[in-house]
């Protein structure tokens, strides 16, 4: 599948290089001018990175990444033109997932987005087995587990819950879903989601009705948490 990354930078040159050099390379890309602009976008629809740069006609890269964080885990590769320390340190501990001063050289840049792409998939054994907390997701055998205990759902349900885990701590919309198991019957998931979502719920979450595995985001869309307690 092809990861989407979301440019916010006033630069045109820049913005028009990174376009052709990450759409060269296997990415959708999709570019915004202004910081309200990019956090529109970023609403419209989760990419799966942003490149934020600092300097931004309307509010600062800091303030941007402040505002990402606070509806999305999607990581960021922050941008800037300053070099200073202080400023890689600011935007590490307001949630950045990596800093590159400019100028950059484009191949460090794509090794750095591949890094941060690859940190943000989840934990995945040498087996292809996917863990968060006391889930596993087996995609080889196309099974389910809770603390060992095989959990019951369709292949499409499964499909679904592979396609979160795949994108874990990235919202995912609707949309998303539906393309990324587009291989599936199609019928299946047009106006269902939402029940087979519940469903899925239904199968892994120790309370249903409070679930901690798969987040709703209101307006946005689903979300399987990256991060869980020991007990989640």
């Amino acid at each position: 599948m092809t990861d989407e990354v979301l440019i916010i930078d006033d630069d045109t040159r820049l913005s028009a290089m990174l376009f052709d050099y990450l759409s060269g390379n296997g990415f959708a890309v999709r570019e915004a001018a202004t910081a309200r602009a990019g956090l529109a976008e970023l609403a419209r629809r989760a990419p799966g990175a942003v490149i934020l740069d600092i300097m931004l006609p309307d509010l600062d890269g800091f303030e941007t990444c402040r505002r990402i964080r606070a509806v999305s885990d999607v990581p960021v590769l922050m941008l800037t033109a300053r070099g200073e320390d202080t400023d890689r340190i600011v935007g590490l501990e307001i949630g950045a997932d990596d800093y590159l001063p400019k100028p950059f050289n484009p191949r460090e840049l794509l090794a750095r987005l591949r890094a941060i792409l690859r940190r943000r998939s989840g934990t995945t054994g040498r087996n292809g087995v996917m863990r968060f907390g006391r889930l596993e997701i087996d995609p080889g055998s196309r099974v389910a587990r809770v603390d060992g205990r095989d959990c019951a759902m369709t292949g499409h349900q499964f499909d679904l819950l592979v396609a979160l885990a795949q994108h874990a701590g990235r919202i995912l919309s609707r949309e998303q879903l539906m393309d990324l198991v587009r291989g599936a019957e199609a019928d299946a998931f047009d106006r269902s989601i939402d029940v087979h979502i519940s469903r899925i719920r239904a199968a892994i979450e120790d309370d249903p009705k409070h679930p901690r595995r798969i987040v709703t985001v209101r307006g946005a869309g689903y979300v399987l948490a990256r991060r869980q307690d020991e007990d989640a």
